[in-house]
């Protein structure tokens, strides 16, 4: 009697925000790579992956084991997707080749089982969130990366943690409302794409939201954070769930 064919099944993350000192994070990460992922006929990794990126160049055996495990799912015939977030959009073409990646564009279209989906990292959506947009205008121009890129490797280190820190008092004295995303700008979004369907990450609220595009239902899928536990998009032809991973021994 012939075995019953596994039914395919895509996966899509974000916000992991891998960092050497959330090794709990790291943990669990390994271990879906490991258990879970090899599974998918693909992986869509929606940005920030890890907390921050001060370059191809960092051969720190931290990012060089991250980029080993998922070279390794790559080998087993999972292909790995990857869109830049706001921590780790200087990840480049050579880090990207070592871990089996194939970068994406900050805006895709892609056919999921049938059915065409917009995936992104999400930050753009957040439009009311002014200081962070002309923030992100600048550092995205080829200019500001270069100059960055030029600096020396521990100059780069320091840049990135004081930015972590000031990020994360500018945060805390932002109102929900504003680092959420604007809802016109979803509806824009879907309708500029002709798709009833948007995945992203970037505001770490989990959900599944119901709306109007295109004269016609929509939904928009937003992937949560791996703070406190692993997280993830299941996808399949039946439809999709998000689901979590508690982080390895209970932590």
């Amino acid at each position: 009697m012939m075995s019953k064919a596994k039914e395919p099944v895509t996966y899509f993350i974000a916000d992991l925000h891998l960092a050497q000192n959330r090794p709990d994070i790291t943990a669990c990460f390994l271990s879906f790579l490991k258990n879970k992922a090899p599974e998918a006929e693909a992986l869509y990794i929606l940005g920030d992956l890890f907390e921050s990126w001060i370059g191809d160049d960092d051969n720190s055996p931290f990012v060089i084991e991250i980029a080993q495990a998922l070279f390794e799912l790559r080998q087993k015939h999972t292909e790995i997707f990857y869109i830049h977030g706001n921590r780790d959009f200087l990840l480049g073409k050579k880090y990207a080749q070592k871990s089996g990646m194939t970068l994406l564009a900050e805006v895709e279209l892609i056919e999921l089982y049938g059915k065409k989906a917009v995936i992104m990292h999400g930050d753009t959506l957040c439009t009311r969130d002014i200081g962070y947009q002309k923030f992100r205008k600048k550092s995205r121009s080829w200019w500001w990366q270069t100059m960055i890129k030029s600096l020396p490797l521990f100059v780069r280190r320091n840049i990135a943690e004081n930015y972590r820190k000031k990020s994360a008092m500018a945060t805390a004295e932002k109102s929900q409302e504003i680092m959420d995303v604007t809802p016109q700008e979803v509806v824009n979004c879907l309708e500029q794409y002709n798709s009833q369907l948007l995945i992203h990450g970037h505001t770490h609220r989990p959900a599944v939201h119901e709306l109007n595009a295109n004269n016609q239902a929509a939904q928009r899928v937003v992937l949560g954070d791996w703070y406190e536990q692993g997280a993830w998009l299941k996808v399949t032809r039946k439809g999709f769930e998000l689901l979590n991973q508690p982080f390895p021994n209970g932590k």
